[in-house]
């Protein structure tokens, strides 16, 4: 059966789909170019929130898994992004193989992940006060140790071949003085993103919801003595879970330093984008952290065009006012 609320996300989902196919098969009249500026801006800006809406949504989701199910307070997950792109570049430039970094990326930073649960996190259970101060501390000594080793210069991962360019979506920007109509073209790569951030959410809700790992963590966050007295080791389980929320933050550093850049700073930026996504979203929710990267994505990049100076309140404000009515995120568990 289908939850009430989510019937109510479905509804509204179906109606903003209806409208945007509307917008995107009609030619536009003067009056609304002259409000939404014009029909290519309106639409560009659409497009780069949801990729951008992607990039924050694998992100989050790590964050998701380490914050929302676990309740670790892991300030240093966006210093977890940088590195992993940072990572990730070095192999793609070195082996001329852009699969590898990604995978490189995910593994190493899993890797580390799994070190912090266990050298640092395990220790800290339950304070989150000074959960949330040494991960600060973790994530200065790592933002300072990324600038000795790779400095404080921009780096760009060369994105492959295969998925490089643009392609013409089927959407009408303009029509041309001799009456051919132009379309609306796009980074493939962008949509990449796009697809890759949907097969992690599908992925993560299929582990969560559907499998026997999944049912271990649900139950290991709930009652962890009771899970523990059935002979489960729930710290292997939850070193699993962190190296994997971890990964997830390093292979979206590939794929983020591959559509924007690399460079000192990243880090918190990612690390603010997360945590917004996922107090919107509510907290331990995959379905909820892709609503609200979607809500921040779109905010954020039709916020640049429309209203430049006051783009990133307008990403706060979501926040608050989400805040105000529904304390526990859009999808999240009253507790």
């Amino acid at each position: 059966m289908v939850h009430r609320n989510n019937l109510g996300w479905i509804a509204v989902a179906l109606c903003a789909a209806s409208i945007l196919l509307l917008l995107a098969v009609t030619i536009w009249p003067g009056w609304l170019n002259a409000i939404l500026i014009s029909k290519k801006a309106f639409f560009s800006g659409l497009f780069n929130g949801l990729t951008v809406a992607g990039l924050y949504f694998v992100v989050a989701a790590g964050f998701t898994l380490i914050f929302g199910l676990m309740r670790n307070v892991n300030l240093a997950h966006g210093s977890l992004y940088l590195l992993g792109a940072y990572i990730g570049y070095e192999i793609a430039h070195r082996t001329g193989n852009w699969l590898f970094g990604a995978i490189g990326a995910f593994v190493f930073v899993a890797v580390v992940g799994a070190g912090l649960q266990v050298a640092v996190f395990k220790r800290l259970e339950g304070n989150d006060l000074q959960q949330t101060l040494v991960s600060i501390g973790i994530s200065i000594v790592a933002a300072d140790l990324m600038l000795w080793a790779w400095g404080g210069q921009t780096y760009q991962i060369e994105i492959p071949e295969l998925i490089r360019g643009v392609v013409s979506l089927p959407i009408v920007s303009a029509i041309r003085g001799n009456g051919d109509p132009a379309y609306l073209t796009y980074p493939l790569y962008r949509i990449f993103v796009l697809g890759l951030a949907i097969i992690v959410g599908l992925s993560l809700w299929f582990m969560l919801a559907k499998t026997r790992i999944g049912m271990m963590v649900r139950a290991g966050v709930d009652d962890r003595e009771m899970l523990s007295a059935t002979g489960v080791r729930v710290q292997s389980v939850f070193i699993a879970v962190f190296a994997l929320g971890a990964g997830l933050a390093g292979f979206a550093g590939m794929i983020g330093g591959s559509a924007l850049s690399i460079s000192p700073g990243e880090d918190l930026r990612y690390l603010l984008a997360s945590l917004v996504v996922v107090i919107v979203g509510g907290m331990g929710s995959i379905a909820g952290a892709a609503i609200g990267a979607v809500l921040v994505g779109l905010t954020e990049q039709l916020g640049l065009i429309y209203f430049p100076t006051y783009s990133t309140v307008l990403t706060f404000l979501i926040m608050i006012v989400t805040l105000t009515v529904r304390p526990q995120g859009l999808m999240g568990r009253v507790t």
